[in-house]
């Protein structure tokens, strides 16, 4: 058996009176939302370039631009869809995901295992396989101030010889 490990990383300014997405769901409890061209789930972003990387596909800007009009406002679950076919159609199978969440507010916690139940399906994997983490950056940097959001991910893929 074959296998390939990638890392993914994303980050946006987060921003008043904005929806905030993460891990596919809305987070109603949010005081700022994340500002980019799509939904700007940094979750799922940061998981899509952790695939992307271990299969060797480049990165979600070479296939999903943000200067591309089609992508403007697209929920990003259906990037993460796509990423999954494209790593599937090169015969690879993935395996498991680990993320982290740094974020100052809202807290996360209470909203990982629903996260979890939308993301697994996506990558044809189950809620096990899908671990997420948060924490805070201790009030330093654009974190602590509230200012942005980021997400890491890495990502086990695998495939027969």
């Amino acid at each position: 058996m074959k296998l390939r490990i990638g890392m993914g990383f994303d980050v946006h300014q987060l921003e008043g009176h904005r929806d905030f997405y993460l891990g596919g769901i809305m987070l109603t409890d949010a005081p700022k939302g994340a500002v980019g061209h799509s939904d700007a789930d940094v979750l799922i972003h940061a998981i899509c370039d952790a695939l992307l990387g271990a299969a060797n596909l480049r990165d979600i800007g070479y296939h999903f631009s943000n200067t591309d009009s089609r992508w403007k406002g697209m929920d990003s679950k259906f990037f993460l869809k796509e990423v999954t076919r494209m790593v599937e159609e090169k015969g690879w199978t993935i395996g498991n995901v680990d993320c982290t969440v740094c974020l100052e507010e809202p807290k996360v916690n209470p909203h990982i295992n629903n996260m979890k139940s939308v993301l697994a399906p996506l990558m044809n994997i189950t809620e096990d396989d899908v671990s997420i983490k948060a924490t805070t950056n201790e009030k330093l940097g654009y974190i602590g101030r509230n200012e942005g959001v980021c997400a890491y991910a890495v990502a086990l893929i695998q495939k027969s010889q």
